[in-house]
């Protein structure tokens, strides 16, 4: 009797402890439960983060937010937007709120206005942040909404400096271009595009056509070198020229304009003689109205090239330095006083270069039809490649080309 009354009372324990330790795993199910999912595995909740292009006009900004699987019953968490480089009440509308996800769905959204813009700037970034889940956990929990400034059209310039008159004596505006449209005339110009086997300096940019490199805003061209990829390089800028559009025989040509700065930055304002394809380079001539290379930002360089009679390639150059400040600080006018037989070159009316017949008297190409290059290099034997010291972009703007005759 002894003996069944302990086996009796062991297997009672048995059991009474086995009970404990299944109520004990229901509980922990049904806290689980609570999440909203009954297999016990709680959803995880992902913002992702937008890029996207400004408009002209206001735009939405849609942030997905995503759950690792579906629940059981709806999830809530809550939203608010905060300022990065982007400033509410400017830049975008801030939003806050709450987000649902009903039951058995994985994905909501959040929408963010933005402000329409055209100003090329610099890139702007808000951000969106997640807080308060119900029924999920925050994987991931803030999100950034990267506003892309890069391409708009309309870049305002400070327009001091140095400026020609529109009209000399003795002299009739023959050609100009000011820049005054909505888009680059191809009445006037045309591009040269993609690398050229480094345009035979080694260059190390991809020339396109395309309004990230060059554009017209408020009255300016703007060529702009930017760090990108295309083609297999690492660069992209504009090479625009005047050939089979506009081609001219002496005269007095006037550039104003703002130049880059940088090291391996290379912009020109230069003209070769229209007989190129017939005879090439150095035969048909090259004026060189302005180079300048930046690592030296306060100096310009004007330069004629032309082939001996041997054919060789020959030139004759000088520089113009600032007293003070750089050429990016404002404008200035380049200028060309071209006659028969003679070529000087001026900076902001200060002459200091001449190149003559004296100089080359049989081989002498100036005396022919030359057409207009407007380009920003990057990089080159010249300039050197780019270092940790060049900001990008870089830009060229022009005010206007006038040529008098």
């Amino acid at each position: 009797m002894y003996f069944v009354f302990c086996m009796v009372t062991i297997v009672a324990m048995k059991y009474l402890i086995l009970g404990f330790a299944s109520a004990a795993l229901f509980l922990g199910c049904s806290k689980s439960g609570s999440s909203g999912n009954n297999t016990g595995t709680t959803p995880e909740a992902t913002i992702t983060s937008v890029f996207q292009e400004r408009e002209t006009t206001t735009t939405t900004f849609e942030f997905k937010v995503t759950l690792s699987a579906a629940a059981t019953q709806d999830v809530t968490m809550q939203f608010a937007t905060s300022d990065g480089t982007a400033v509410q009440g400017k830049d975008y509308t801030s939003a806050t709120g709450t987000l649902t996800i009903v039951a058995g769905s994985t994905q909501g959204k959040i929408d963010v206005l933005v402000s329409g813009d055209s100003t090329r700037k610099d890139d702007q970034a808000f951000y969106v942040q997640l807080s308060n889940p119900q029924h999920c956990t925050l994987k991931v929990n803030k999100a950034t909404g990267d506003i892309m400034n890069s391409n708009g059209l309309y870049y305002p310039v400070d327009n001091t400096g140095y400026s020609t008159p529109d009209h000399y004596p003795g002299y009739t505006l023959a050609w100009s271009d000011e820049f005054n449209g909505n888009t680059i005339s191809d009445v006037n110009w045309g591009f040269e595009a993609g690398n050229n086997n480094g345009w035979g300096n080694h260059e190390l940019e991809f020339y396109t056509s395309s309004t990230h490199n060059a554009f017209v805003s408020n009255g300016n061209l703007i060529i702009e070198a930017r760090p990108e990829t295309m083609g297999n390089f690492n660069y992209t800028s504009a090479r625009m020229i005047t050939k089979a559009k506009q081609d001219f025989q002496y005269g007095r040509v006037d550039i104003r304009a703002k130049l880059p700065k940088g090291k391996g930055i290379w912009p020109a304002l230069w003209m070769l003689g229209s007989n190129i394809d017939a005879v090439n380079w150095p035969k048909c001539g090259e004026i060189d109205i302005m180079e300048l290379v930046g690592n030296l930002p306060n100096t310009v360089y004007g330069t004629l090239h032309w082939a001996t009679s041997a054919g060789l390639h020959t030139s004759k150059g000088s520089n113009y330095v600032l007293n003070s400040g750089i050429y990016d600080d404002q404008f200035h006018v380049f200028s060309a006083i071209w006659v028969k037989d003679t070529v000087k070159l001026l900076m902001d009316d200060h002459q200091y270069l001449t190149v003559s017949t004296q100089d080359e008297s049989v081989t002498y190409p100036f005396n022919n039809k030359f057409f207009f290059i407007f380009n920003v290099a990057v990089g080159g034997d010249w300039p050197g490649a780019p270092d940790g010291t060049t900001v990008f972009p870089q830009r060229m703007v022009v005010d206007y080309v006038r040529v008098f005759q």
